[in-house]
């Protein structure tokens, strides 16, 4: 599976960022990989991911949330699980259901991809509205997968559905894979997901500050599990990284596992902010 930010302007593919079906994990890996297959090839999850771009960036000429940030966030969130499980991180989400531990992945890509299909009801309160549109593509597309009996299904549908929902909302995650998905969220934060909105006279604070944000690599870290570092080219990525980030890894579960280096790359004697450290 390509990163989807191959389609976007200065948005290179690097291996720190990229789920790689075949490279060697720290977990179970080939029902997310059958998951993943399954999922490319769905015409249904592909109409909504086209259509749920509609509302935020044609009518409010907000940030990308189609095809390409679905494709970043589910590549973030399985590298970032990949580097949590490498640390030793126990996750719950699908050991409370007595479900396997190659589930915790199947509920990561599953949440991440199906996250933001709210965005074809409306922006505001789209998680909500992600909900029953996200649970009739699940009643349809678990069932295929030979893997889960009727309780599985019930039970794997409804920690997806938990990841939904607290991804974007006051709602605080239970389960660290829920964790995983609200960070992956904000970790697709760099100039290329703001570029259709600026070409079109968007200004807000959301699309400046993408604008300022150059890169994002994530890699074990020295004291943590993952270390996620970030290069913005000027102090108005200070926005991303100290607001909208920050709110999504505080409360998420793994905030105690995920350090956060920000360094303004054009840094001079008149700069505001040289680094921020999360």
């Amino acid at each position: 599976m390509s990163d989807a930010s191959a389609g976007r302007p200065d948005r290179p593919v690097d291996g720190d960022r990229t789920y790689d079906p075949d490279a060697e994990h720290a977990f179970p890996d080939e029902r997310v990989n059958a998951v993943l297959e399954t999922i490319e090839n769905d015409a249904e999850i592909a109409a909504y991911l086209d259509a749920q771009n509609v509302n935020p960036v044609a009518r409010k000429r907000y940030n990308d949330h189609g095809a390409t940030h679905v494709g970043i966030v589910r590549n973030r969130a399985l590298c970032l699980y990949d580097l949590l499980k490498r640390g030793g991180v126990f996750f719950n989400g699908a050991a409370d259901h007595g479900l396997d531990e190659a589930d915790e992945a199947v509920i990561v890509a599953l949440a991440a991809t199906l996250h933001d299909v709210g965005h074809v009801v409306h922006r505001e309160n789209h998680p909500y509205y992600s909900i029953p549109l996200a649970a009739d593509v699940l009643d349809r597309l678990l069932p295929a997968l030979d893997c889960y009996d009727t309780e599985a299904r019930v039970r794997l549908k409804g920690e997806v559905l938990h990841a939904i929902v607290c991804h974007h909302t006051p709602e605080t995650p239970l389960t660290l894979e829920a964790g995983v998905v609200r960070v992956a969220d904000a970790l697709d934060m760099e100039r290329g997901r703001s570029r259709k909105p600026y070409e079109t006279g968007g200004r807000g604070i959301n699309t400046l500050s993408s604008r300022a944000i150059r890169t994002v690599t994530l890699q074990i870290g020295e004291n943590t599990p993952v270390l996620v570092e970030i290069e913005m080219t000027n102090a108005a990525g200070v926005y991303q990284v100290d607001t909208l980030l920050k709110a999504k890894l505080e409360r998420s579960g793994i905030e105690e596992h995920v350090r956060i280096v920000a360094l303004n790359v054009h840094a001079d004697d008149d700069t505001l902010v040289e680094r921020i450290e999360l």
